[in-house]
């Protein structure tokens, strides 16, 4: 298993994700848009992420060559950013971000199926290799508060852009491996979709997500407004990630232990603590450390139960 190359694509898939998540709010700020401007474009990402794996599933799921969907689909959300760059206005920069998340969410679920071939009935041990996903994060999240409190907001997109490229060149390196293709059963599919337990589950994941939602979009502004530099908001969402990394490294042993169901439940619960302490206490940085650290819950846990689940449900 080309565990390193696996890991690498991981490293900086996430990495992009460590410069857009906490500081694209507060770039888009910058340019002088409204809050519900921001929301809106900062929801864009999310709502490819529904059309964008379901159309390029599809072709790899009948057609194969999950590698090479993901090698085009990173190039050309690379080049496809440099609209960045240029574009003037709302909707311009709306299309801009429509097309280049649009192959960039194309990426990820292809690169899952290709992880989880490599690990055949190892599927457990996932998490020691998305970690260096997380890791990818920590230190682009880190590094890039600091450099934008000495040269600007206005860095962002050019890290963004060397990023995707580190990308594609991740991609390049990882060969393709046989996966299930073909004539899918949709029949069985649906009657997967209707098992109470999977119903309980998808509800889970939505609502998992939807919470997650403000906190992606608008947690950066509201700490800068409550009064914290760019170093510090790098670092509470740092600490978040580190917390999750710590996580992943021993999270078979509580999938084996507990079961996910059960790390699902106890993710949620921690969902509701978490988005309270932020909610009520922005003034009071321990309070705001512990919340951080329950990223590990909210998003940790749940995401590596989550895998746990759809692959085993979902073969």
């Amino acid at each position: 298993m080309p565990y390193w190359r696996l890991s690498s694509f991981y490293f900086f898939y996430f990495a992009v994700l460590g410069a857009l998540v906490p500081y694209w709010g507060l770039y888009l700020k910058s340019l002088g848009y409204s809050a519900l401007e921001i929301g809106q474009l900062m929801a864009i990402p999310m709502a490819t992420k529904i059309i964008a794996p379901n159309i390029w599933g599809w072709i790899g799921d009948h057609y194969g060559h999950r590698m090479r969907i993901v090698r085009i689909a990173s190039l050309a959300s690379m080049l496809i950013f440099t609209m960045i760059f240029w574009v003037q206005g709302f909707w311009m920069l709306a299309s801009a971000m429509i097309l280049f998340s649009f192959f960039w969410n194309a990426s990820l679920p292809q690169f899952e199926v290709t992880t989880l071939a490599y690990l055949g009935k190892q599927v457990n041990r996932y998490s020691r290799i998305r970690l260096w996903g997380s890791i990818g994060f920590i230190l682009t999240v880190m590094s890039l508060g600091a450099l934008i409190d000495v040269y600007g907001i206005y860095l962002v997109p050019s890290v963004i852009f060397f990023i995707y490229l580190s990308i594609w060149l991740a991609s390049m390196t990882v060969p393709e491996v046989a996966t299930v293709t073909g004539e899918h059963h949709g029949d069985s599919f649906i009657q997967t979709l209707k098992q109470p337990a999977i119903m309980a589950f998808l509800a889970a994941a939505f609502l998992m997500q939807f919470s997650h939602g403000a906190y992606y979009a608008f947690y950066s502004i509201y700490m800068e407004e409550t009064g914290y530099s760019k170093s510090v908001i790098g670092q509470f969402w740092a600490l978040g990630v580190i917390a999750e990394v710590m996580v992943f490294i021993f999270m078979h042993h509580f999938l084996q232990r507990i079961g996910a169901g059960t790390v699902l439940i106890i993710s949620l619960l921690m969902a509701i603590i978490r988005w309270l302490m932020i909610g009520w206490f922005p003034d009071s940085i321990a309070v705001l450390l512990i919340a951080q650290t329950l990223h590990a819950a909210t998003f940790g846990t749940f995401h590596a139960a989550a895998i746990h689940i759809v692959h085993k449900a979902f073969r």
